[in-house]
């Protein structure tokens, strides 16, 4: 054997030894959502990284498969520093198997960490793609696909979640929410006081089970069927873009300088003949910034002060 078909030999040796990271996608409700490439990963997989190992069983027993590899817990409070351990079973040949309590990894999901390590160390990264409530409740909303963003769980405190949306009101494309059910009333409050009543959205809730809704209306008459009879488990927000009217009309919109909110409130203070303090809350909250956040008051007032000597 010459040395050059020797050196092609062990590389290919090597690349046989080597492994993978898997991302699988879990069912979301539905058992019979499961692919025959899940069911196989899970037979066959030398190390299973589970966000909930219970869980895991639990679809396994209902798939009727039998786990034979490693399971290892991994979820948001370790996969950091588990990724390189696991990362090193896959340069000695293994394939991990990465998932989640349903639907794909990463997308809200732990998984991001050791995508990130795997690629920085040059190591093979696939996917088996399957359920994802992002895209069926996009899907099903009735709303414009072709262009979306997703945008993860709404802030949990009311003061984050507003300035949240007042930073994305003016987003063209369809926007996709998740939200948990005993803060969906609120949510739903802000979302109509910062979005508007009539904006197009669908709420989506139990995908892919037995008792799947989806409730499609204007945000007013969402949030109406929300307080008369409040939805349970999983829920989806997709709420549609700002028209093209609206977007033009914002288009020129700039971060306001305090100077400038200064000005509009003493200018608001004489024409509405209300107290400078009053008219400068009304001037600072009809002027949010564009992240969505507000300029100090404070600032606003002692520029006020400056001003008037």
């Amino acid at each position: 054997m010459s040395g050059e078909e020797s050196d092609i030999l062990q590389s290919d040796l090597k690349d046989v030894k080597r492994g993978k990271v898997v991302l699988a996608a879990t069912p979301i409700g539905n058992m019979g959502d499961a692919s025959s490439r899940l069911v196989h990963l899970l037979e066959t997989a030398d190390i299973i990284a589970a966000e909930d190992t219970r869980r895991l069983y639990d679809l396994a027993n209902r798939l009727e498969v039998r786990v034979s590899g490693r399971v290892i817990a991994y979820h948001d409070h370790n996969e950091r520093n588990k990724a390189d351990g696991l990362l090193d079973d896959v340069e000695k040949g293994a394939t991990v198997l990465v998932v989640s309590d349903a639907g794909m990894p990463t997308i809200n999901d732990p998984g991001l960490a050791i995508v990130r390590r795997a690629i920085e160390r040059g190591l093979p990264v696939t996917c088996a793609p399957g359920p994802s409530a992002v895209l069926d409740a996009l899907a099903l909303s009735g709303l414009p696909t072709d262009r979306f963003c997703y945008e993860g769980f709404l802030p949990r405190k009311s003061s984050e979640r507003k300035q949240h949306l007042r930073s994305i009101r003016n987003e063209r494309r369809t926007i996709v929410f998740y939200e948990a059910p005993h803060r969906i009333e609120e949510s739903m409050k802000d979302i109509c006081e910062v979005i508007g009543d009539n904006r197009s959205m669908a709420l989506c809730r139990e995908l892919t089970k037995d008792y799947e809704e989806i409730r499609r209306g204007s945000v007013r008459e969402i949030l109406d069927g929300v307080l008369q009879d409040p939805p349970r488990g999983e829920i989806v927000l997709v709420i549609s873009g700002v028209s093209e009217e609206e977007a033009e009309s914002s288009e020129n919109v700039e971060n306001l300088s305090v100077k400038q909110l200064a000005q509009l409130a003493i200018d608001c203070a004489k024409s509405e003949n209300i107290r400078l303090k009053d008219a400068i809350s009304r001037v600072v909250e009809s002027n949010p910034r564009i992240d969505g956040s507000f300029a100090n008051r404070k600032q606003v007032y002692a520029e006020c002060l400056s001003i008037k000597e």
